[in-house]
């Protein structure tokens, strides 16, 4: 596995969701097509609790404490019971580029990890370092599409017209 890719296209993407966020208005980043759909507010507050979290936190377990199980996380409850909604976009926006600077460093700084270090999950079997760091980066780019999408959806509903002749989404 190219682990120095996959690092530089985390340190990458930092700069997609930076322009992707960039500017929006408040009806913008508080779109929703459905109400089940995500906002982009939404989006960010997820990806700056997972950065803390999620990812970084359970690399770093598997890394440096192999065998032991990381705390039990429930994303899809966080948005309700943090109340990703009622949040300040400009904050959380800010906060998570600190954590992804954060997390950058962190990897950068690895000295010869184990990256076969696992525990073993009840129902996923051994997760090692490889699998949270290539999950990682899938998950970026889970939200940039998800984000691109809301934008996509957003000008539909500001323009009122069908914007398939840009192309089929």
């Amino acid at each position: 596995m190219n682990r120095a890719y996959i690092i530089d296209q985390l340190e990458r993407n930092l700069q997609s969701f930076q322009i992707l966020t960039n500017s929006l208005s408040k009806e913008e980043y508080g779109f929703k097509k459905t109400p089940g759909d995500w906002s982009i507010l939404e989006i960010i507050c997820h990806l700056f609790d997972e950065e803390r979290e999620d990812f970084r936190m359970r690399l770093q377990t598997v890394l440096e404490a192999p065998f032991k199980h990381p705390p039990a996380i429930n994303p899809e409850e966080w948005v309700v019971s943090r109340k990703y909604k009622d949040q300040d976009f400009e904050d959380k926006r800010k906060a998570f580029i600190e954590e992804r600077k954060a997390s950058i460093n962190y990897l950068r700084n690895l000295k010869s990890p184990n990256w076969g270090n696992y525990y073993e999950h009840p129902v996923m079997g051994k997760l090692d370092g490889d699998h949270f760091l290539r999950n990682w980066l899938a998950h970026d780019y889970l939200h940039i599409r998800q984000i691109t999408q809301r934008k996509y959806q957003y000008l539909q509903l500001l323009t009122q017209n069908n914007c398939g002749y840009a192309g089929n989404w």
